[in-house]
């Protein structure tokens, strides 16, 4: 109830405004009327009046606009009447060409309103898959606190080709993050499929090798296709590069199984920045044979105040205007931030500075700081 109060009330708020605006063109045509009889009849400022509507269409719709034409021709009329003008023929062609002008105003605010109806929908719907897809983590897993991030190179986009997700197994956390190869429905297709199989898998898969294999299978599966059966733009075959981590609650390490994506970043409490790197190193998911019959699992250290940045490249291979790319260690081990929380925005508001607000590729991060046990 009050979501729809407050929705209500938006609504109220831009209807006065709009209306408290229709005063703006009502006033020109009063104005261009006035002097139109001031003037006499030799000079005819009639033809300026199309300029009411034409402004009316820059805050209204096409009922707004068709009354400010409909005024408009009315003013026209009066002055033409007062005038008294002897070119009965210009006159004539004058008032034809408001009334035609006026209703092609009318037309295309008709069609642009129509448009962002459509656009309304699109990005609603947009917005509905985005949290489907890529549910915002949850602050808190157990003895984890966590913060996210997502951003979509393209700015209309809410979906893109990076994901990330949690679950909270039996004495534990586990965790994905990953970047799929290429853009486009066929990279959104299968990111859901990867995050789909994760979120199906992790509770019945209880060791990472077995995830591992059943997320091979959903990377796998055929990407999108266009009505005629071809790959769309940016589809085909492609992969997922991918880090799923396995953090337990009570043990002060975490195993991780990469699969060719950027190493995690452990950060510790004295300042220290170290690279996660995978013992051997594995192809990504979705490459059939090349898959590995068996997944190494690497353990590291994990110990209550240390904090995990899971990244995808579209951070470490973001560039400034000379082309170098986003220093992301060096970033961290500068900071002062502790809590996921607080890195996230600071990364988040660094790197957009950095690249001047323009992303070359989708952006997935998640910081995840393990708390001292109550």
């Amino acid at each position: 109830m009050r979501r729809f109060g407050k929705h209500r009330s938006v609504r109220s708020r831009s209807w006065r405004q709009g209306r408290a605006l229709v005063v703006l063109p009502l006033a020109l045509i009063a104005v261009i009327v006035a002097a139109d009889v001031l003037n006499g009849p030799r000079i005819h400022l009639g033809p300026l009046l199309i300029v009411a509507p034409a402004i009316t269409a820059s805050f209204a719709g096409p009922g707004s606009v068709a009354l400010i034409g409909l005024v408009a021709v009315a003013a026209e009329v009066l002055t033409g009447a007062f005038d008294r003008w002897s070119g009965v023929a210009e006159f004539e062609t004058q008032l034809s060409s408001l009334v035609l002008i006026s209703g092609l105003i009318v037309f295309f605010t008709a069609v642009r309103q129509r448009h962002r109806r459509e656009l309304k929908a699109a990005r609603s719907v947009a917005e509905t898959a985005q949290r489907a897809l890529m549910r915002p983590l949850p602050e808190r897993i157990g003895p984890l606190c966590i913060a996210s991030l997502y951003l979509t190179a393209e700015q209309e986009a809410k979906v893109g080709g990076d994901l990330f997700g949690a679950a909270r197994i039996a004495g534990g956390t586990r965790l994905i993050i990953g970047d799929v190869r290429g853009k486009g429905l066929a990279a959104v297709d299968t990111s859901a499929l990867v995050v789909g199989a994760f979120r199906a898998a992790a509770h019945l898969r209880s060791a990472l090798p077995d995830l591992l294999s059943f997320l091979d299978g959903a990377a796998e599966a055929e990407p999108a296709r266009t009505g005629d059966g071809d790959p769309g733009p940016g589809e085909g075959e492609g992969f997922v590069t991918a880090a799923v981590l396995d953090i337990p609650d009570e043990e002060p390490r975490v195993r991780v199984a990469n699969r060719g994506h950027p190493p995690p970043l452990l950060l510790t409490p004295g300042g220290g920045v170290t690279e996660l790197r995978a013992g051997t190193p594995a192809p990504p998911l979705g490459l059939g044979e090349l898959s590995p019959d068996e997944n190494d699992v690497d353990a590291f250290p994990f110990h209550p105040g240390d904090l995990l940045l899971l990244y995808t490249d579209g951070v470490i291979e973001a560039r400034d205007a000379t082309g170098t790319f986003y220093p992301l260690a060096e970033r961290l081990a500068s900071w002062r931030e502790d809590d996921p929380a607080p890195l996230v925005e600071r990364l988040h508001e660094d790197l957009r500075a950095y690249v001047d607000g323009s992303l070359d590729d989708d952006v997935a991060v998640i910081a995840i700081k393990r708390m001292p046990a109550r």
